[in-house]
């Protein structure tokens, strides 16, 4: 199935407020995990606040072309924890 810019936005939309795990390219052969709650989507970018013992800043944004690339993988949560949505 082909996604879209808009498909991934309007998927990330209906997940606001949820906990999710991310793992980022980070360059050089590194990768990136970081936990957090999906707090607000924009037009280009989306918005995590971090889990704050794990993390020495407050907020990280991706833009959507980062997922459609998969130079972001995001795992979303669902109240009891479990895994609803792998992207």
């Amino acid at each position: 199935m082909t996604k879209t810019l808009a498909d991934i936005k309007k998927s990330l939309d209906h997940h606001l407020g949820k906990r999710l795990q991310l793992k980022a390219n980070g360059g050089r052969k590194k990768t990136i995990e970081r936990a957090g709650v999906l707090r607000e989507t924009y037009h280009a970018v989306f918005v995590i606040d971090l889990d704050q013992d794990e993390n020495s800043f407050e907020r990280v944004s991706y833009s959507y072309a980062d997922v459609l690339t998969e130079a972001v993988e995001i795992t979303i949560f669902d109240e009891a924890n479990n895994l609803i949505v792998v992207k």
